[in-house]
């Protein structure tokens, strides 16, 4: 039998714009969000037995010199990246590690120093991992370089050809994030839009416009992995927050199948979500709050179908309804999502811990959500890898 997992620290820097902090480097970045978890954690890096430690551009172990920083016990040091999922699939090792039995706490770390402007390959000497995703694309879809917009919008597009939904749907989640994000110390930009501010920005791919696109960022963060003899040993009871599920899926044979929603990871995140549903015990609507992988709004707008919120092609009729802001069903990005908090792609996932974990506590501030008992958490990187992790407080 799997061993419990419970988070019991977590920790984050504000997300900024890349180099806006003056000599602000990774292991800075790292220090910073390492150490308050730590901290949150109430104990010291001595007691850590494993790190896994996410960041898609660097150099080879990077993730030794950023643990470097909080302390050199000879402990195991695993270099992960997984694209836009790295910060979670750090996450889920961390997890794994503690449910079989092979530490009783580990650290999950997540940092990104980025270049400012869209995504690019650093590698054009050889294959590129998406290459087949964007070839199969180009086949149903004019074709636009940055891809990321692209291929996105290209879904954005096709839900709306299929079911009807308009370019407002879209603009109306960019609205709810920005307006979330005002109560987030932590996030990139913190200004809330009119809805018309968001449909009049910058067209970066019809329907997408630019206040509804994630930046590119520069921070981290980090999570305190722990079984339940440490959580009883050290008294952490009152702050853990039980891992309840937890499921990675990468692609299938369906991402193929012609579609462009599942080359963005359509089918990979209603599987990753349906296993996650049957390990807690759960369903969609038993979850207060979600936070989910907003990199464009056309994405969030199909995991609302995708992690079961609505029917297929009920989205847009989900948008309109309010019931994924305050006083609705649920509230989805309650931090602003990746649109506004920003999108440092090894640290994303653990920021959404850190938020899950402060809403499950209670101690969200002007972002709390009222009788949270159960947190969702979403996160994609294409190539592909989707995870999803649902919480819950902790038995008393």
């Amino acid at each position: 039998m799997a061993n419990k997992v419970y988070v019991v620290g977590v920790g984050m820097t504000k997300f900024e714009k890349p180099g806006r902090r003056e000599g602000w480097d990774y292991p800075q970045m790292a220090k910073e969000s390492g150490t308050k978890a730590l901290a949150d954690a109430g104990i010291s890096f001595d007691e850590v037995r494993q790190a896994y430690v996410g960041y898609v551009y660097g150099e080879s172990t990077s993730g030794q010199r950023a643990v470097y920083e909080l302390g050199m016990t000879g402990i195991p040091v695993v270099n992960v990246n997984n694209n836009c999922s790295t910060g979670s699939t750090a996450l889920y090792l961390a997890a794994e590690a503690i449910r079989g039995g092979r530490a009783d706490c580990a650290l999950a770390l997540g940092f990104e120093k980025m270049q400012p402007g869209s995504l690019g390959s650093t590698y054009d000497d050889r294959e590129q991992p998406m290459g087949r995703h964007i070839q199969a694309l180009a086949e149903i879809s004019e074709v636009l370089f940055p891809p990321a917009p692209w291929m996105f919008g290209a879904a954005g597009r096709e839900h709306m050809k299929t079911y009807g939904t308009t370019a407002e749907h879209f603009a109306k989640i960019g609205e709810k994030n920005h307006r979330h994000s005002v109560n987030n110390p932590y996030a990139q930009f913190q200004e809330s839009y009119s809805l018309q501010d968001i449909l009049d920005s910058r067209m970066i791919y019809d329907p997408l416009t630019k206040l509804q696109c994630s930046p590119t960022s520069d921070g981290s963060g980090a999570a305190i992995l722990a079984s339940e003899s440490f959580v009883d040993s050290h008294g952490l009871a009152g702050q853990a927050v039980e891992i309840v599920g937890q499921a990675m899926t990468t692609d299938f044979a369906s991402t193929f199948d012609g579609t462009a929603k599942n080359i963005i990871g359509y089918d990979m995140n209603v599987q990753a979500a349906r296993q996650v549903y049957d390990q807690a015990g759960l369903g969609a609507e038993d979850f207060q709050v979600i936070e989910l992988h907003d990199c464009f709004s056309a994405n969030e707008l199909l995991l609302y179908e995708a992690l079961g919120l609505c029917a297929e092609g009920e989205a847009g009729k989900l948008v309109d309804s309010g019931d994924t802001t305050y006083g609705g069903k649920w509230v989805v990005n309650p931090s602003g999502g990746l649109i506004s908090k920003g999108h440092p792609l090894g640290a994303t996932g653990l920021a959404q811990c850190a938020e899950l974990t402060w809403q499950l506590r209670g101690t969200a501030d002007k972002r709390q959500v009222d009788g949270v008992q159960a947190a969702l958490q979403h996160n994609i990187g294409l190539g592909g890898a989707a995870v999803v992790t649902a919480y819950q407080r902790a038995e008393r």
